[in-house]
């Protein structure tokens, strides 16, 4: 993918009515701290469209990327943010639920989970509620850099295992430090999304 243009088109808060968009969406969800911003900006070669921040749970937004005016990269409300009140919390997972339910035009859902760790409780709900709304997420193992190349394995087998992944689940490793997996991840998107195009086509 050949990047001519980015825009962050549109911000959904809580109360905003989700875009009636018409080209197809890949939605990124994750745990507050796991890099999301980064692997975005890392994705759409920009130092800081997506804002990183040293404080985690600042995307308190739903916003639509517009790439090449081809594709929608959709930033989901990051989850799992401790000094957030229930309240709050509850507030972004029915901003997402409601958009995994009601977008038209999502081809699919990236989850990203740290390679480092094993998946925390929030991170299983969140797979099993992405595999319940009817979609199977790609998992992106994010921080591979703070791994040892040795242990990369041991750690993917470890997320499998953790998240009791469906078989046939995507897991790609991703280092925003060296870009590593950027191009693979792209190739899925772009096969996604051009999937999406002819679905769309013959409809």
């Amino acid at each position: 993918m050949v990047i001519k243009s980015v825009a962050l088109e549109t911000v959904c808060g809580i109360t905003s009515k989700l875009p009636k968009t018409d080209k197809p969406e890949i939605a990124f969800a994750g745990k507050s701290n796991v890099g999301k911003s980064s692997l975005i900006n890392g994705l759409m070669n920009r130092k800081s469209l997506a804002r990183t921040s040293s404080q985690p749970g600042k995307t308190q937004t739903i916003n639509y990327y517009n790439i090449n005016n081809s594709m929608y990269l959709v930033d989901l409300p990051g989850y799992g943010y401790a000094k957030v009140s229930v309240k709050e919390k509850e507030k972004w997972g029915k901003m997402v639920e409601n958009y995994l339910q009601k977008s038209k035009q999502l081809a699919a859902v990236f989850l990203l989970i740290d390679i480092r760790h094993e998946p925390s409780s929030n991170d299983k709900q969140m797979y099993e509620w992405i595999v319940y709304q009817g979609y199977d997420p790609v998992i992106i193992a994010t921080k591979l850099d703070k791994i040892k190349r040795s242990q990369v394995a041991k750690h993917m087998k470890m997320l499998r295992e953790g998240l009791k992944l469906k078989a046939g689940t995507k897991v790609m490793p991703y280092s925003a430090l060296t870009k590593q997996g950027r191009e693979e991840i792209w190739a899925l998107m772009d096969e996604l999304t051009e999937n999406a195009h002819s679905q769309q086509g013959e409809g």
